[in-house]
């Protein structure tokens, strides 16, 4: 039998050994969004009812390609991250792993696409 004291037991990653990394890369991707949708928006709003030649000359400039591009890519991997727990702490079975796979796909299908598109327009 082992004694170990609460703050032994504390330290690492937990019980999955991934637990902190997970905490970790969703609050970066937290803060990252916290920055990057409103500098999304500021690019963006202007475009809304635009014609497409100016949609494309608009995003044709570094920036704001970059920024949509960015924004396109971590909202889609926060995303998957964040459905990802949900679906391990209410699937189970043979349902978890298919609905884990199934949002993984679409997840980095939309962010590719997303990136595409813009890379598409920038040159």
């Amino acid at each position: 039998m082992r004694y170990l004291t609460d703050r032994k037991r504390a330290i690492g990653n937990g019980s999955a050994r991934q637990g902190t990394d997970h905490h970790w890369g969703m609050t970066v991707s937290s803060y990252g969004l916290l920055i990057l949708v409103p500098l999304f928006l500021i690019v963006f709003a202007p475009m809304l009812g635009a014609s497409y030649e100016d949609v494309t000359a608009h995003f044709a400039k570094p920036f704001p390609a970059i920024v949509t591009a960015l924004t396109v890519w971590i909202s889609m991997m926060h995303f998957k991250n964040g459905v990802r727990t949900v679906i391990e702490d209410y699937a189970h079975g043979f349902a978890r792993e298919l609905w884990i796979i199934i949002t993984m796909a679409l997840s980095y299908a939309i962010a590719a696409t997303g990136v595409f598109a813009i890379l598409k327009m920038a040159l």
